[in-house]
């Protein structure tokens, strides 16, 4: 893909953000990452409150890209054959079995919603997980290809009953998981409030152009980015640090509070892991304009790309969410940019 075609999709991207940041106003670091996530060809989970917007937020998204849909709810009782087929009787009473979500739309299928995940059983995941990954299914006896597949998947942080807690091999599936939380800016509160306009999500997001972004050339306009996109030697040593950091940030001078920091870590970052880290970052230089991997490029994606991959050890892991940030914060002031 050329340089001047990429140029094209930029201008396009640009003008999807803008259009998303209208329906879900507030939010503008959370549908930035989603756009670098949509140009990776990563998958995203989603976690906040309720009524926040993750849901309208994810089907802006989805009405943008085009290509086939679908959606699932995470149940207690949802089980990994539901998402592949279902069963019925017909009209004349006899027994019939149809594809069921994943398979429905063929190779058409371009996104996958999959809504409250952390209601759904480990059985479950377990099926996701091989759709995330190998973007395939087995059924009937045959591999049914799913090559232009994005999932995406939000849980709320309040309700913790009848809910399993996704486990890190599903986790590490995602490339971001994204943190959508009230906004602060009381302007932005009343507009929420007294717009009749955001009363509607069904039509707010109806009123946003459907297909602007052409699914099925994703794919391929995500490899040229990340062709595109450069990063010198000292730069590729820096990221190296910050994932070290991730497994070892005592290491590297980094102190917490009331931390032994030799005990803090159970596992860091993977590969996989790295690897979408440096693809995010590369999609982010590109959609400032620019063909070179910088620092600030790293460090705007680290968060999102590695807080739900660091693993902290059981005496400290009912304090992740006060000790994550801080250590993310340290690894980032600590570590010298190039």
């Amino acid at each position: 893909m050329t340089n001047y075609q990429l140029n094209d999709w930029r201008e396009s991207a640009l003008r999807f953000e803008q259009q998303l940041n209208q329906i879900v106003i507030g939010q503008a670091s959370a549908v930035r990452h989603l756009m670098l996530a949509v140009f990776s060809r990563g998958h995203v989970l989603l976690e906040g409150n309720v009524g926040v917007g993750k849901t309208t937020l994810l089907r802006a998204v989805t009405h943008g890209l085009g290509g086939d849909y679908q959606r699932v709810e995470g149940t207690i009782d949802l089980m990994p054959a539901d998402l592949v087929y279902y069963t019925y009787l017909d009209a004349g009473g006899k027994p019939r079995v149809d594809a069921g979500p994943l398979l429905s739309h063929g190779e058409r299928l371009a996104t996958f919603f999959f809504n409250e995940i952390n209601r759904a059983r480990p059985q479950v995941h377990a099926l996701l997980l091989r759709a995330m990954a190998e973007r395939s299914v087995s059924a009937f006896n045959q591999v049914h290809r799913l090559p232009y597949l994005q999932v995406f998947a939000d849980r709320n942080r309040v309700e913790r009953e009848e809910t399993f807690e996704l486990p890190a091999a599903a986790k590490d599936r995602f490339m971001f998981e994204i943190s959508i939380d009230t906004p602060t800016d009381d302007s932005v509160l009343q507009e929420l409030m007294f717009n009749p306009r955001y009363h509607d999500t069904d039509q707010l997001v109806l009123d946003m152009p459907s297909g602007q972004i052409a699914y099925y050339a994703l794919n391929d306009v995500a490899a040229g980015i990340q062709q595109q996109i450069q990063s010198s030697g000292k730069l590729r040593e820096y990221a190296l640090a910050l994932w070290k950091a991730s497994h070892r940030p005592a290491d590297y001078g980094i102190r917490l509070d009331d931390v032994d920091m030799a005990e803090l870590i159970l596992a860091g970052a993977s590969p996989r892991g790295m690897s979408y880290f440096i693809r995010a970052a590369k999609t982010r230089a590109w959609l400032e304009g620019r063909d070179n991997l910088l620092p600030e490029d790293l460090q705007a994606v680290y968060q999102v790309t590695m807080a739900h991959r660091i693993f902290f050890s059981p005496m400290y892991a009912y304090r992740k969410a006060e000790l994550m940030p801080e250590l993310i914060n340290r690894i980032l002031g600590q570590i010298a940019a190039p």
